[in-house]
């Protein structure tokens, strides 16, 4: 995570906060600020897999998250319902975040791997 830090934030120029969330075990991640509303995080594989309750597999050049950050739980609750009724697998049903959000994962019909997560901190713009 160093290493991606120093390559978007230094490399790159991202704007960043740096690594936040080493308090929590599996919570350590790095979000850069690409344009208003748009984000991208860097979280350890090990961790990504644990939260979503995936298998952490080897690496591949298609591995990646496509998280969609919204502006309530019940936002959430209703992406996630939305994506089970059009052929999802729910890997890690909507629940209440340890960091004080409130998320959920699904694998979409060709494997890809989403969450849908709620941030409290974030003021989302329509």
């Amino acid at each position: 995570m160093e290493r991606s830090l120093t390559f978007y934030r230094d490399g790159l120029g991202l704007p960043t906060q740096g690594i936040i969330g080493n308090e929590f075990e599996h919570g350590a991640v790095v979000f850069f600020d690409l344009q208003a509303g748009v984000k991208l995080a860097i979280w350890n594989r090990r961790d990504l897999a644990h939260e979503a309750k995936v298998p952490l597999a080897p690496r591949s050049s298609s591995e990646f998250t496509i998280g969609h950050n919204v502006g309530s739980k019940e936002e959430v609750d209703r992406i996630m319902g939305l994506a089970q009724a059009a052929g999802a697998e729910i890997t890690d049903p909507a629940h209440d975040a340890f960091w004080g959000g409130y998320s959920g994962h699904f694998l979409d019909p060709d494997g890809h791997l989403w969450e849908i997560v709620w941030n409290p901190d974030w003021d989302l713009q329509d």
